[in-house]
């Protein structure tokens, strides 16, 4: 008998997977840099707080849901309110990291490339938040929206005037919605199960719960897609040959060689 085996999925032209302590470190790098960013942006509370009313002016002309609707769902509950704070303080980075570790394991020519859209996105969000400082909505009294990690826990950030490790003036854009986004576009683009759409869940869930919790504006995520979206068109993600039950297509033998093979078989059985 000839058995044939068919792989189940097939990346373009056997991509090589980047060394790994290169990785580490240009990542590493990446992070430090951002970090280092948003430091340079605290120290302009007034204008933060100018722009923060502007952009709660700009969504009511534009007519965009009041974050107090989501927040009031969340505040039904005290457990419902601590799981939301929980997820934005536990989920964003280990959600992030854990999809480029699988990327980097199962898809190097797809970790390349989300990794390469992250970084474009994370470095144009910098310049975004040196530009525009923006208080978050919880910090606008005239909102009437509540800090619920201060009030419920667990809370990431201290007292703006004390907290050194993060720059709470960053709110727009979000890279908690816009790194959400990427890892669910990175898994449906990288695998073929029926489900993977499900994890457009992902970042549906860390939408309501950015803006539910008050740390972000609805504008805050729009500008997070924006950005993501035009890294996605300028860079572009591998493409695989696929058939149309989804997996990989095997490699075709010429009609000539087949009918050569074939003959050799036949001889070799007489």
């Amino acid at each position: 008998m000839n058995a044939r085996t068919e792989p189940e999925e097939a990346e373009p032209a056997t991509p090589v997977r980047p060394p790994l302590v290169r990785e580490l470190l240009l990542v590493a790098g990446l992070f430090l840099v951002y970090k280092f960013g948003r430091q340079l942006a605290t120290g302009h509370t007034a204008e933060a707080f100018r722009n923060a009313h502007s952009v709660w002016d700009a969504e009511r002309w534009l007519r965009l849901p009041d974050e107090d609707t989501v927040q009031s769902l969340l505040l039904h509950g005290d457990k419902l309110v601590h799981i939301a704070n929980t997820y934005y303080a536990t989920v964003h980075f280990p959600a992030t990291a854990a999809f480029l570790i699988w990327l980097y394991l199962r898809r190097p020519a797809h970790y390349v490339w989300a990794r390469r859209v992250l970084a474009a996105v994370t470095a144009a969000a910098l310049v975004i938040h040196l530009a525009f400082p923006l208080a978050p909505p919880r910090m606008l009294a005239s909102t009437g929206l509540i800090d619920t990690a201060r009030v419920y826990g667990p809370s990431v950030y201290g007292p703006p005037r004390t907290d050194t490790l993060s720059n709470q003036f960053a709110a727009m854009p979000s890279l908690h919605f816009g790194w959400a986004v990427m890892v669910a576009v990175g898994l449906i683009v990288a695998t073929r199960s029926r489900r993977r759409w499900l994890w457009l869940l992902h970042p549906l869930l860390t939408l309501l719960v950015i803006v539910g919790t008050a740390n972000h504006y609805w504008l805050d995520a729009l500008m997070a897609s924006a950005l993501l979206g035009v890294a996605l068109v300028v860079i572009h993600a591998p493409r695989r040959r696929v058939t149309t039950a989804g997996r990989a297509a095997p490699a075709l033998v010429p009609a000539e060689e087949k009918v050569a093979e074939e003959q050799v078989l036949v001889g070799a059985g007489r």
